[in-house]
């Protein structure tokens, strides 16, 4: 098994659009209808919106290889690009999404090792995330790593506002 994790670039646009989507919905599209879904995807990983992000110097995305196979994706923010005012001592991970074929096999914990990474690189001394209240499996995930639920947010799917728990970590 190699896994490789490598800093995605304007050039990669396609590539990340493409994981972005895919993932997007494997884990999501059972819990939402497809007329929000499909609103959704196109706002957020329109080709327009994915190379703003990718411009932005306060944000940062990592593709994870498997094997040599794009596997998955991590996308990380500070400062301004935060989604959340959540303070200068803060690095968000907005995105950690691995694809279903590449899932338990340890692929998330690399990503979230990438995000430490960059947060201590940053001088960052917490690191924090959205989640949806009803991905438990996430949740476990993310307690298991150490975070803990210290707050909420609405999170909006088209027209259907839902809760994303706020989980952060405080870094050693």
């Amino acid at each position: 098994m190699t896994v490789k994790i490598t800093k995605c670039f304007r050039e990669d646009l396609q590539k990340l659009q493409e994981i972005s989507i895919e993932t997007f919905q494997d884990t999501f599209q059972d819990q939402n209808t497809p007329e929000n879904m499909k609103v959704y995807l196109e706002k957020a990983f329109h080709s327009e919106q994915l190379e703003r992000e990718l411009s932005n110097h306060a944000s940062e995305v990592y593709f994870i290889y498997f094997n040599e196979e794009l596997a998955g994706y991590l996308k990380v923010n500070v400062n301004d690009a935060q989604s959340e005012k959540m303070g200068e001592e803060f690095l968000e991970i907005e995105r950690i999404y691995i694809k279903g074929e590449y899932q338990n096999h340890g692929l998330g914990k690399h990503l979230l090792n990438k995000a430490m990474e960059v947060a201590n690189d940053k001088n960052k001394s917490k690191i924090w995330l959205g989640v949806w209240e009803k991905n438990r499996n996430a949740i476990a995930f993310y307690n298991k790593m150490g975070f803990i639920q210290t707050g909420a947010h609405s999170f909006y799917m088209g027209d259907e506002e839902q809760t994303d728990f706020i989980m952060s970590k405080t870094l050693a």
